[in-house]
């Protein structure tokens, strides 16, 4: 046997496992000696009065995480074209998991649509395409998440440091402590990934037991999601997008011109994009092309097509959402 190459073997194991201890170490820095971090905790105590030696342990807590850097400069879903996008959302299981989940909170379905106007597969798919109905809220800390990009992501940083200012405000009012919630690699939270701007602004108490539950709540989670779209301008009763054929002499030039609606059905129709659908002349439209198996396919977005944009800025999610939500009522066997 040769001592020195299990010498060196042990050795070079000890320094790589030694490497691996120090980058850890690395990455779950504190922030309690970032500049940014020590502005921030400056301007918290003067803006909303919160105890500085508490947010400066906070900060000491909050850790570095080099897989949330990682993770958001990963390439979006959203560069992928529709038929593999597709693949992703609309599969057996989250069609099955969707009857499931409409059939337990029926009720909670049908009160958000009277009181929104929202219908429940609107809702039951955001909640599949976004958590796969709780199933998977993310596992990061959102102190970590939110603290890890507002100070070592200079592309977004101002994003996420007011994502964090809303974060501590938010867990200050709702009396939770900011070290526990759980939630995606961007701070999302949730059975709907609310950001933490969005909790305080669009979550509600729709059950009305006196606190605003979005993690665990799926009545709270179920009328927050409804209280969103209406609030980005979704009207109930409208349909949300029709497929068309674009003529031989159809404008082209307008396909994907914008995700919100800059002309009218009308307007589109004399642009070579008619529909037979139950829409009017007078309501706001786009058009915009998919990448289909089968080849491209044109659709007349409409203005709630344009409201479940407001949730993810994209074309591709809101066709999922879109489509999850016609095949979970096909499961259901209808909407009642």
């Amino acid at each position: 046997m040769n001592t020195g190459a299990v010498v060196l073997k042990w050795t070079t194991g000890l320094l790589a496992g030694l490497g691996l201890v120090l980058s850890a170490c690395a990455q779950e820095q504190g922030h309690d000696e970032n500049a940014q971090a020590k502005a921030f905790v400056d301007y918290m105590v003067a803006e909303h009065n919160f105890n500085r030696d508490d947010l400066q342990l906070l900060m000491k807590e909050a850790k570095r995480k080099e897989s949330i850097l990682k993770a958001i400069k990963r390439p979006a879903e959203k560069a992928k074209p529709w038929h593999e996008y597709r693949k992703i959302f609309i599969t057996n299981t989250r069609i099955a998991s969707g009857v499931d989940f409409w059939d337990k909170n029926a009720d909670a379905l049908q009160a958000a649509e009277e009181k929104y106007g929202v219908p429940p597969e609107m809702i039951v798919a955001v909640i599949g395409v976004e958590t796969r109905y709780g199933g998977n809220m993310g596992s990061y800390r959102v102190i970590d998440a939110l603290s890890t990009l507002a100070f070592n992501y200079p592309r977004r940083s101002k994003f996420f440091t007011k994502e964090l200012e809303n974060y501590l405000l938010l867990t200050r009012d709702e009396k939770i402590d900011p070290t526990t919630l759980k939630g995606s690699y961007a701070g999302a939270m949730g059975f709907g990934q609310f950001m933490p701007s969005s909790y305080r602004h669009y979550a509600v108490d729709f059950n009305g037991d006196g606190r605003v539950d979005i993690w665990e709540d799926t009545e709270d989670a179920i009328g927050s999601v409804a209280n969103y779209f209406v609030e980005h301008g979704w009207k109930g009763g409208e349909p949300i997008t029709v497929i068309t054929q674009p003529r031989p002499n159809a404008d082209m030039t307008i396909v994907n011109d914008d995700l919100k609606p800059r002309w009218t059905v009308g307007q589109l129709d004399e642009k070579g994009f008619p529909t037979t659908a139950q829409v009017t002349k007078e309501m706001p439209a786009n058009v915009f092309s998919l990448n289909a198996q089968e080849g491209t396919q044109y659709w007349i977005g409409l203005n709630n097509f344009y409201t479940i944009t407001r949730y993810n800025h994209s074309r591709l999610y809101a066709m999922a959402v879109y489509e999850l939500g016609q095949e979970i009522i096909k499961a259901r066997g209808g909407r009642s």
